[in-house]
């Protein structure tokens, strides 16, 4: 990356979003409780281009306009050129108090007839999970389209939906074109394609727009939505490594060196982007440089989230206690 000026590891500030089906008291993973009357909050975006970076040379800038301004530094030149100046994965904690609407996500091609850039495929790790916690993945075997929208008009789409549990530890992965839902009884960390596209198709009677029919163009009957087996490794878990992300659980006790973490070439399927995301699922550590390097240590609290972009100088990282940490990598479909 001659050239492009390095960037440290940049601690992200979350962003609190209401939603309708959210919840008041987000303790103890955030210490944040909704005033009396006001609208709940549903989801955390970790990385949205309105998150704030809290540490280093760039700090209180957005990192929609990081990426705008040095993407090559954050992706690398291949990635960046592919990006177009803007962030390739938008990490969510998702908190439902309620069940959330029946869905569906465009893919690339729809989304870019409809003058997006992107389509949104996404995974959910479940951080937490109440006994009996259930999503809707996929519709069932022989489900038509006819059905679902009849589904839709006499209120019965819930039973053409295949229900998954869930337990602490799970991946859910779906991808466009998946009808799905999340119920309450789990805290989901999800990450998806930097997209906001959502197709309600069912929404419970809540006053909110439905799309029913741009969903019913989105939807595929059969997609590759489920759990994913994860693979162990000496070193990590990884949870799943498929088009756009690759995510990853470690355990961390004492200290790791960042060039440490990177992947065995037999997972590298894609194209890869040297960014990744940290994210403290539970324990907390310390970014620091190695190597001769020098930036000022960068905390990551538990629930925080850390970006260490593609030019980012020898770095390590301490767990204070054990840290689980889950790590993010773009990915791209090979060309």
């Amino acid at each position: 990356m001659s050239g492009v000026e390095s960037l440290p590891p940049l601690l992200l500030e979350p962003k609190f979003v209401e939603r309708i089906w959210g919840t008041a008291d987000l303790r103890p993973w955030y210490d944040h409780v909704t005033a009396s009357g006001k609208m709940p909050i549903g989801e955390v975006w970790l990385t949205g281009d309105e998150c704030i970076v809290a540490s280093g040379p760039l700090t209180g800038k957005t990192l929609g306009t990081v990426f705008a301004e040095d993407a090559e530094a954050m992706l690398g030149p291949a990635a960046a050129e592919r990006m177009a100046g803007q962030s390739p994965l938008l990490l969510k904690v998702i908190f439902a108090k309620e069940k959330l609407s029946v869905q569906v996500h465009p893919d690339d091609r729809l989304a870019q007839k409809y003058g997006q850039p992107r389509g949104k495929t996404e995974c959910w790790y479940a951080l937490a999970a109440e006994p009996g916690a259930e999503v809707a993945a996929g519709l069932n075997p022989r489900v038509t389209l006819e059905e679902v929208e009849r589904g839709v008009h006499e209120g019965t789409l819930e039973k053409s939906l295949t229900l998954l549990p869930v337990a602490a530890g799970d991946l859910v992965y779906v991808d466009a074109g998946t009808v799905h839902a999340i119920w309450p009884g789990s805290v989901l960390l999800e990450t998806q394609q930097n997209c906001d596209l959502t197709y309600r198709l069912y929404d419970y009677g809540r006053p909110r727009e439905l799309h029913v029919a741009k969903a019913l163009e989105a939807i595929r009957l059969q997609t590759a939505a489920g759990k994913v087996k994860p693979i162990e490794l000496a070193d990590r878990t990884i949870l799943v490594d498929r088009e756009y992300f690759c995510v990853e659980r470690m355990e961390i006790e004492g200290s790791r060196d960042g060039a440490g973490l990177a992947l065995p070439e037999e997972f590298l399927e894609g194209e890869k982007s040297a960014l990744s995301y940290l994210f403290a699922a539970s324990g907390s550590g310390k970014i620091s440089a190695v190597d001769g390097q020098s930036f000022a240590p960068v905390s990551l609290p538990k629930c925080g989230i850390a970006a260490v972009p593609a030019s980012a100088p020898g770095w390590r990282i301490d767990a204070t206690g054990v840290l689980e940490l889950i790590r993010i990598t773009p990915r791209w479909p090979k060309a």
